[in-house]
């Protein structure tokens, strides 16, 4: 039995958390009636897994976040509490995108304090009221998790902060992972407490939660898995400074749908895939993947939006509070500017301020004109650097009131205390441009309010702009999420304070009937990308992702952070070393094709030469009366017969197959259409001038091909040459009889109809016109070029080279698609597989000579 614990991580080895102390008893719930049960353990309870789904129709899902979307307040009295929903929360808002029909059930922290003698109680109203599942966090686990690992590490990180020193972000700290890790834990069992694991879909949102994927797919393997970052996700560069950085990307991949904003996002988890993982992503009818182990983990790209009658709603309550026509009047005669951020050292709230004297400087004509309004909603923490950016802001409202105030007029009006969103929605209403300079952001939803709000409701009596053009204009940085979404916005480098003052000025400097386009457009995309569209969307996608669930056979290996689900399409097992030798020893003619490197040898050996020991299988394979041996490999006919001179009996296939030998003594075959080779001049060239501009790159001569090897280049730039070179290569040679095919790391051109499937199929027509036809066939490889061969074994009973009862046993090395029946890990097994073939092998006889060619 492996180890109940989850994290291996010093004190963590044991998983003996002063959180994990005490059991809870868990809520009833009804659960499907396990299957296969899997070696790994949590707590008391096995992993479950099943074949069939359960018989519960009804769609379920478990949204997880750090919070509850919901209110707590204690009496007056201080005896009990008061619960309601949160209005303004996403999580309760995006309940509109999902089916009338699908129950929802939150699990998170609860924003208030409540003591471990009300915890029970609580938690039962909040099941029955609200089908909320509390998760109540010891104070020193919850400070380390949120306030440490949280706030200190991932947030900087995320956003492009390096803790250089031990102020800037904060040197890494293991014990705050450690909380991080028992914070995570917590959370999944609160989430088995109410799951029917064969039904509810489990979404988990934002990077307080990136580990918990692992505890869920631990305890169940089949289990609907989608996540979703709403921070920015930072570039390789900058991830890989993270101590714990694989531990985080392989728990993430044990969701089914992860989600980001935008492409950048996105391209970034990827590439922290490619480098520090080695997986390579693949589109597919519009949809990004990536294969982890048998399993495709979707990549979503869906920026979020806000919820529509919300919105409306408050800008209704603002027009009856009479807050817009004050503000009318407290700013007639002005072009208002807009900023609406949290105190944060991300927002750039100081660049925004030194635009705006830039401007007034630079445009003279809005002095005593324009004025910025600046709302500033209090931080949600504290620390040194925040001081100094808030000084820093109160320094440069002062300097700039004071450089360019008149009677009646401050340039700046800065609002540093909680503002309700009436009242917010009100400055919307009455801002001619909402400007945006966070220098980081992950999505920010600031703009798409704000568009909403200058449209206006269609309430009758309603004092808001309900008629006439609407007009709106925006000013954004390129550093945030929403700006891909808002293309009439005026994007900027908030960093340029130079050229941030331009486009304010442009901005209200532009005619009234180019506003009232832009506005229209972006008007369009906010309404119809709402918050609920965005959740339907993922719901969608996260169905698509999870439709092979049930098909396929799943288990789980990997201990710790490397714990992983292998998923197998029900055809697709393991080969059985029984199975085969039984097989084998009741067959009269045998045909055994081998790859040589991934197969025999592995890829990873620097001295390629076979080992006494596969000689010795080899030839005693070939001395056995009914075999027909082959090594089917890529290599050189020169290397292949050098390295395999012992075996005599052996026959070799070069290059693909170009080259063909029965056996030592005989001469080479040349197979391909035509030995006019004299398209090597036109690739050659261009091979060559690729090598030289990607370093690590290097370009192999074969007698008959050019390969470019690019596996020692930088992952990234190496795979894009790789793409670049195959449309070159394609194009140059049109018109030459030659293929151009990608491989794994390498780019590779031969003649047409060079493959391993043709040497197949010739050699199975020889056994055959001998009257030996195959009544036994191993077929063993590791690559894409294998998959030829294993494609003629499945088509060649219909062509009748081989008989209907013939046993066939293709086999790829490694788990992945193929479109082999059967796998083996690694060389290993290959090896170990072919020495019982070889016990169970006839010993030499006289005609064993037969053997050497049909």
């Amino acid at each position: 039995m492996m180890s109940r614990s989850y994290t291996n991580l010093l004190d963590l080895a044991s998983g003996n958390f002063p959180v994990m102390a005490r059991e809870r008893k868990r809520l009833p719930r009804v659960m499907t009636v396990p299957g296969i049960i899997c070696e790994l353990d949590d707590d008391q309870a096995n992993s479950v897994t099943s074949d069939v789904p359960s018989s519960i129709a009804q769609d379920r899902i478990i949204i997880v976040a750090n919070q509850l979307p919901v209110k707590a307040k204690r009496k007056p009295d201080n005896k009990g509490w008061n619960f309601s929903w949160d209005e303004d929360s996403l999580l309760l808002q995006l309940k509109d995108g999902f089916p009338e029909d699908m129950e929802v059930i939150y699990v998170g922290l609860l924003k208030a304090e409540v003591e471990p003698n009300e915890q029970d109680d609580v938690s039962q109203i909040l099941l029955e009221r609200f089908k909320s599942v509390p998760a109540f966090l010891p104070p020193d686990i919850f400070h380390k998790f949120y306030s440490g690992f949280c706030k200190q590490q991932l947030w900087p990180l995320f956003h492009y902060m390096l803790p250089f020193s031990a102020d800037n972000g904060g040197r890494f700290d293991r014990t705050l992972w450690e909380a991080y890790v028992s914070a995570n834990k917590l959370f999944s069992q609160k989430v088995i407490e109410v799951i029917n694991p064969e039904d509810d879909y489990v979404w988990i949102h934002d990077y307080h939660l990136m580990v918990l994927p692992t505890f869920l797919r631990r305890r169940f393997n089949r289990l609907r898995i989608g996540f979703f970052l709403h921070s920015p996700f930072p570039s390789s560069e900058i991830y890989r400074t993270l101590p714990i950085r694989e531990e985080i990307l392989k728990a993430l991949l044990n969701s089914d749908l992860i989600g980001f904003h935008t492409f950048d996002y996105a391209r970034h988890f990827l590439s922290c895939c490619s480098r520090m993982l080695g997986l390579e992503y693949q589109s597919k009818r519009g949809y990004i993947g990536l294969e982890y182990y048998g399993r495709t983990v979707g990549i979503k790209i869906m920026p979020v939006g806000i919820h529509m009658g919300q919105i409306q709603s408050v800008i209704r309550q603002a027009d009856e509070q009479q807050r817009v026509a004050e503000l009318r009047q407290q700013f007639e005669g002005k072009t208002v500017l807009l900023g609406v951020d949290d105190m944060d050292i991300f927002k750039g709230i100081n660049l925004r301020l030194l635009a705006m004297e830039q401007m007034l400087k630079q445009h003279p004509k809005w002095q005593g004109r324009a004025v910025l309004v600046q709302i500033a909603n209090p931080a949600r923490g504290r620390g040194r650097n925040l001081d100094e950016i808030e000084e820093e802001i109160k320094t440069s409202c002062r300097r700039i009131n004071e450089q360019f105030g008149q009677p009646g007029y401050e340039p700046v009006v800065y609002i540093d205390k909680p503002v309700s969103v009436s009242e917010r929605m009100a400055f919307y209403t009455i801002a001619e441009c909402v400007v945006v300079t966070a220098v980081r952001d992950g999505m920010n939803l600031t703009p798409y309010e704000y568009i909403v709000s200058r449209q206006g409701t269609s309430t009758a009596g309603s004092s808001s702009e309900s008629t006439g053009p609407k007009r709106s204009m925006l000013v954004v940085s390129e550093f945030i999420g929403c700006s891909p979404s808002l293309s009439g916005a005026i994007r900027v480098n908030p960093w340029n304070v130079d050229a941030t003052a331009e486009a304010m000025n442009e901005a209200i400097s532009m005619s009234e009937a180019e506003q009232q386009l832009r506005h229209e457009k972006h008007y369009r995309y906010v309404s119809t990308h709402d918050v609920a569209y965005w959740a339907r969307s993922f719901l969608q996608d996260m169905e698509r992702s999870c439709k092979d669930h049930f098909r396929r056979r799943c288990w789980g290996i990997g201990l710790s952070f490397g714990f992983r689900v292998v998923a197998l399409d029900p055809n697709f097992r393991k080969l059985s070393i029984d199975a085969i030798v039984s097989a084998y020893s009741r067959a009269k003619s045998r045909a055994i094709l081998l790859d040589y490197d991934g197969t025999v040898m592995p890829q990873t050996s620097i001295n390629k030469t076979p080992s006494q020991e596969v000689i010795s299988i080899l030839n005693t394979l070939c001395g056995d009366a009914k075999n027909t041996v082959f090594i089917v490999s890529g290599r050189g006919r020169e290397n292949l017969g050098t390295w395999f001179s012992p075996c005599e009996k052996l026959g070799l296939a070069a290059e693909h197959g170009y080259f063909l030998r029965w056996s030592c003594g005989d001469e080479w075959e040349t197979c391909g259409q035509g030995t006019d080779l004299g398209w090597t001049q036109i690739a050659e060239p261009v091979i060559k001038l690729y090598t030289e501009a990607t370093d690590g790159s290097s370009i192999e001569t074969k007698e008959s091909a050019l390969v470019w090897h690019h596996r020692d280049a930088d992952p990234g730039f190496g795979s894009c040459q790789a793409k670049e070179l195959l449309d070159h290569l394609e194009s140059v040679l049109a018109n030459e009889p030659v293929a151009v095919k990608s491989g794994q790391f390498i780019v590779e051109v031969k003649p047409q109809g060079v493959t391993k499937g043709l040497v197949a199929e010739k050699i199975f027509t020889a056994m055959s016109e001998k009257g030996r036809q195959a009544d036994f066939v191993l077929c063993i490889g590791d690559d894409r070029s294998d998959e030829d061969m294993f494609e003629i074994i499945g088509n060649a009973m219909s062509k009748n080279t081989l008989s209907s009862h013939t046993a066939l046993f293709a086999c790829t090395v490694g788990q992945k698609p193929s479109k082999a029946k059967y796998y083996l890990d690694d060389t290993i097994e290959v090896v170990n597989m072919l020495e019982a073939l070889a016990e169970a092998s006839d010993s030499p006889s006289s005609n064993a000579s037969d053997s050497a060619s049909p």
